[in-house]
């Protein structure tokens, strides 16, 4: 696992946007792993500069996002699909068709969960799949007690991750409940991952995901077992980790597969 401190959510945007962009130059028809949520909306906004200014083409990529809210059409504006449309898709030379996330209006939820799981398994697996982190130390919608092995499924949102959304919704009461999320099983076969962090109210989880003990009670840590992992992290969310030095940038390298 590499570790990246970078000065601020620009940089450290910037960074994650570099790696993006390796690998859709590298293996045009390449798979990404798509996550929602504020932090990779600065990765999001590279991409569509790179796209517009340098040629960056989208043309030939699959996408599989990482969860979608049980109960919520695609055109709702807290949807996950409205959200990657608006804020990536919709400015990209990306093939509608070629874009997928999980279905939480399906009619047979644990179906869906299996169809997507058979959807990536054919698309040849993900190549790039990005990542952030709950104040909890989940990622994607796998809350605190997730298997470690676990695939797409249905995920009971926890009432600390119910509360930290309700900010994009009228009131609490209207967020939803469940979701569906790839599983942490799902996440770890991608052949690269990147995840980012931002902000002090994430430097706890961070510590916890590059120092602390792999427990399922938080999920991201997992993260360390992977071939590839690239973690990126702005300043403020790198406060508490006891093996980096304030106001100097550090590249850690821990258990990292060269091959």
């Amino acid at each position: 696992m590499e570790v990246v401190i970078k000065e601020s959510y620009e940089q450290m945007s910037a960074l994650g946007a570099e790696i993006v962009a390796r690998i859709v130059r590298n293996k045009p028809r390449s798979v990404l792993g798509l996550a929602t949520g504020s932090t990779p909306l600065g990765i999001y906004r590279e991409l569509i500069r790179m796209h517009k200014d340098e040629g960056l083409s989208f043309f030939q990529v699959v996408t599989f996002n990482l969860d979608e809210y049980i109960g919520l059409p695609p055109e709702h504006p807290q949807s996950y699909r409205y959200f990657i449309n608006q804020n990536l898709l919709d400015h990209i030379n990306v093939k509608k068709e070629n874009t997928y996330l999980p279905d939480g209006m399906a009619e047979n939820i644990e179906l869906a969960c299996i169809e997507y799981e058979k959807k990536i398994e054919e698309a040849g697996g993900i190549d790039l799949q990005i990542l952030g982190i709950g104040s909890n130390g989940h990622i994607a919608f796998n809350e605190p007690g997730s298997s470690l092995g676990s695939r797409t499924r249905i995920e009971t949102l926890s009432e600390e991750t119910i509360q930290n959304n309700s900010r994009f919704f009228p009131c609490r009461e209207n967020v939803p409940r469940h979701a569906i999320t790839m599983g942490i099983g799902t996440i770890m076969d991608a052949r690269e991952l990147i995840l980012l962090a931002n902000g002090e109210e994430k430097a706890g989880a961070v510590a916890s995901m590059i120092e602390g003990p792999i427990t399922a009670m938080v999920p991201a840590t997992v993260v360390q077992l992977h071939r590839k992992t690239t973690v990126i992290v702005e300043r403020a969310a790198a406060g508490r980790l006891s093996r980096c030095y304030p106001g100097e940038l550090q590249v850690i390298r821990m258990n990292r597969d060269t091959k």
